[in-house]
């Protein structure tokens, strides 16, 4: 499972890149995933697709 983070790209930034300015989902290496996003919730939202929770494992119950 790969850690992403949202970021936003603004518009000064956005021409350097050669990207849209927006919110992008970054890996830690700061390589965009996804994107642009037009908000940090939506980005966030987009994070939760492409990495789901995982479930937390239960203890079975003891067999009585």
């Amino acid at each position: 499972m790969q850690i992403l983070s949202p970021r936003h790209v603004n518009t000064e930034e956005s021409l350097r890149l050669g990207v849209v300015s927006g919110w992008y989902s970054t890996k830690v290496s700061g390589t965009f995933v996804s994107g642009p996003h037009d908000s940090e919730a939506d980005c966030l939202r987009r994070i939760a697709e492409i990495n789901p929770p995982s479930a937390k494992s239960a203890k079975p119950a003891p067999i009585a």
